[in-house]
């Protein structure tokens, strides 16, 4: 029995670990990109509008 338990938390602990690099790895490659393309487009209509008021 204790072998079963202790293959179990393991396996629990394993896999939360596989979870959590797999949500830090989607994160990194899908989420922030997107991210920062926004940042830099919401830049640009910035400097735009100052561009087109100081006229």
């Amino acid at each position: 029995m204790r072998k079963f338990v202790s293959g179990y938390l393991l396996g629990t602990t394993v896999t939360v670990a596989f979870v959590a690099g797999l949500v830090y790895g989607l994160k990194k490659t899908v989420i922030e990109p997107i991210e920062e393309k926004e940042q830099q487009i919401e830049d640009n209509r910035k400097k735009a509008a100052r561009k087109s008021f100081a006229r």
